[in-house]
C-alpha cells in the first residue's frame, strides 16, 4: 500500500508524548510536515513541537481534522 503525502497532508501522531513519538514529531515538523495534533491518554493540554495533545483520537480528529495518522 502506498501513502502519498504532500504539503497539504494534516498528520495526527499517536503516542506523541513518548520518547520516540516526541523525537519523530519534532523531526517531521523540522522537515516541513504539518503535524496538527497528537494523542496520548492523559496528555490533554500538553503540546509537542507546536501540536496540541488530546486524550483520544476521536477528540483530536474532531478538533483538528487530520487526514493522516
Amino acid at each position: 500500500m502506498s501513502i502519498i503525502v504532500n504539503k497539504n497532508t494534516r498528520v495526527l501522531v499517536q503516542g506523541i508524548t513518548g520518547r520516540e513519538g516526541s523525537f519523530h514529531t519534532t523531526q517531521m515538523v523540522e522537515y516541513g510536515t504539518q503535524v496538527v495534533s497528537g494523542v496520548t491518554p492523559g496528555g490533554l493540554g500538553k503540546e509537542v513541537a507546536g501540536a496540541p495533545v488530546y486524550n483520544t483520537v476521536a477528540d483530536a480528529v474532531k478538533e483538528t481534522q487530520p487526514n493522516a495518522s
